[in-house]
């Protein structure tokens, strides 16, 4: 095999892997089946890919689209090896997204890949970082967020820019109570929308419309300002506050709260009222 693929993060109907190929132009392309529609979106190297829709040229920053169920290869002619992050979604799951993407009438991609698009960068860097820093639970809304983004440039979509509902406000609201009670512990996308009675996609949309950001995001900044609360009001172990706060891994929490507050949670508790 001249192709490993490593998941990252899984779901009910969705999966996302990291796939690294080291075929060179003396490998022959073999056909292989999309199982599950595909984004992958590229973040090295160049191949030829060719499906159902046609064939094109893949470079970084570039989307693979994928059908379910259907055949392609994927050659390099022109150089050696590439590196994708492969999102991977069910068709009912995928059925979902379409539905709540305004504009949005069809199940099927019609093109086999997305050039770079100034639109999409900030989308796919976010991706490649959680990829590198192993952060996998940022990767439920970055499946749901890569989807829908693919199909809104594909149907020639566009979001309504109109000011959010009384009751999109209102299911907003209750989300982030129930994030702010559970916040040391997991919390569900797919949970957090059953509660407001929308689907994960047009949940995900509305609550960053009206709280600016995402329910992942909105959890960690809630996680790092209790621990950042906690380094100024008591002697507890770093170790401990992170572990309390929901964070699994004590360099997950150092990194994320040097990132947010500017420092070290160490440094941070020295400039405490009162200490030495």
């Amino acid at each position: 095999m001249t192709a490993t693929a490593n998941t990252l993060a899984s779901g009910p109907g969705w999966h996302v892997a990291d796939v690294i190929c080291t075929a060179s132009a003396g490998d022959r392309p073999f056909e292989e089946v999309h199982r599950d529609f595909c984004v992958a979106a590229v973040t090295g190297g160049t191949f030829r890919y060719r499906a159902q829709q046609g064939t094109a040229m893949l470079a970084p920053g570039s989307l693979l689209l994928g059908n379910s169920g259907t055949c392609y290869e994927c050659g390099h002619e022109h150089g050696s090896g590439d590196r994708c992050l492969s999102f991977h979604f069910g068709p009912a799951y995928m059925d979902r997204i379409v539905a709540d993407v305004p504009g949005a009438g069809k199940l099927t991609f019609e093109t086999p890949r997305l050039p770079p698009l100034p639109a999409i960068a900030p989308l796919l860097a976010e991706a490649e970082a959680a990829r590198d820093i192993a952060d996998a639970g940022a990767f439920e809304e970055l499946a749901l967020r890569m989807a829908g983004a693919a199909v809104a440039t594909i149907s020639g979509a566009r979001h309504a820019s109109r000011d959010p509902s009384r009751r999109d406000q209102k299911r907003v609201a209750e989300a982030v109570r129930r994030i702010e009670l559970d916040a040391d512990g997991p919390v569900s996308l797919p949970a957090l929308a059953d509660e407001t009675a929308t689907s994960p996609y047009h949940f995900l949309r509305t609550f960053r419309q009206v709280a600016g950001m995402t329910p992942y995001q909105y959890l960690l900044r809630t996680r790092l300002h209790r621990a950042a609360v906690r380094l100024r009001t008591s002697n507890d172990a770093i170790s401990t506050i992170a572990f309390e706060a929901g964070f699994n891994d004590l360099s997950t929490f150092n990194r994320r709260f040097r990132r947010v507050m500017g420092e070290t949670p160490g440094r941070y508790r020295s400039g405490r009222v009162g200490s030495r």
